[in-house]
């Protein structure tokens, strides 16, 4: 099962709503994943489509508890090569869809003429606890999060720019950055940092979700800490190196050139502790001169050599 799938089929788990929530909750779901038909008689009916069980037992239960309606449920199988099961919740003119699509802002009715209602009705969203159960309807129906081991990408698909601004701006409301971006006939809601994220998951309800997807998140955190150490490391490991090699040659043509008697005595002294210990840190070779020499001292007279040894490269040119 897919993370998405997981968050999904954890906030179905909630149905003690009261009758302006579940409203509030409909009325997101029908809009992001329903459709309306019309048939003969000017009638007409509408079908809620899913691939996720839990959402489409959501529904029902729903329909049934705030609408006294209970609903046809139909399963078949998928087009996609998954051959998954899909999930058909068909509501006909029977049984009162007109009114229900009325009252969770589906439809609206101006002057006798029915219309579609892209809008999102203040009457449904107005308290923060129906602005939350919306924002959840929306994701169930219309939304994805993508695995968190690989990126941290939430988003919601609409069909109408209008509306996308107005779902973007109720997430918003508390406290998040949520942006749209329009992706083919489609408008995508997304939210893109893992913590705005969390904060996501945490006012629909996923607590089970919001709590793996923070585990993962610390993981990853330290995973990354761990490779910037070693990467940090490795660099200084390789710096103190090539410096090491390079001291050494410096120091083996002085002596094949001039010879290292012809140093100063401070410069000899290091030059052939460099010789005998070439794998040795400045801090080691400074605790070996009589008297010792701290890191900067080591390091200024090994410069000094570099610096002789480049001069003798010039001038046997």
């Amino acid at each position: 099962m897919s993370f998405s799938s997981k968050v999904k089929s954890e906030i179905c788990r909630f149905t003690d709503f009261s009758k302006k929530e579940a409203v509030a909750e409909l009325s997101a779901i029908m809009k992001a994943s329903g459709t309306l038909s019309l048939i003969g008689n000017k009638k007409i009916s509408f079908r809620i489509i899913t691939e996720n069980p839990a959402i489409a037992r959501l529904i029902f239960k729903l329909l049934k508890d705030h609408f006294n309606i209970h609903t046809k449920l139909m399963v078949k199988k998928s087009n996609s090569l998954k051959k998954n099961n899909v999930y058909i919740v068909h509501i006909s003119e029977e049984m009162g869809i007109r009114n229900i699509l009325k009252e969770v802002g589906v439809l609206k009715e101006c002057d006798g003429i029915i219309s579609i209602d892209y809008s999102i009705p203040k009457r449904i969203v107005g308290e923060e606890d129906c602005k939350k159960l919306y924002i959840r309807g929306a994701f169930l129906g219309g939304g994805s999060i993508s695995n968190p081991e690989k990126t941290y990408h939430l988003e919601f698909v609409t069909h109408n720019e209008d509306y996308s601004r107005e779902l973007s701006k109720i997430i918003n409301d508390f406290g998040l950055n949520s942006k749209v971006i329009q992706r083919k006939s489609s408008f995508i809601v997304y939210v893109k940092e893992g913590e705005q994220i969390v904060d996501l998951l945490n006012i629909i309800g996923a607590h089970s979700s919001l709590l793996e997807l923070e585990n993962i998140r610390i993981m990853k955190e330290m995973r990354n800490n761990v490779n910037r150490l070693v990467n940090c490391e490795t660099a200084n490991l390789s710096k103190t190196v090539n410096a090491a090699v390079r001291q050494v040659e410096s120091i083996k043509l002085i002596q094949r050139e001039i010879g290292l008697s012809r140093l100063p005595k401070n410069l000899k002294e290091i030059a052939e502790i460099r010789l005998n210990f070439p794998d040795e840190s400045l801090k080691e070779l400074g605790q070996m001169l009589n008297p010792t020499v701290g890191k900067s001292g080591v390091n200024h007279r090994l410069r000094r050599i570099e610096k002789i040894a480049g001069e003798l490269k010039r001038e046997g040119r």
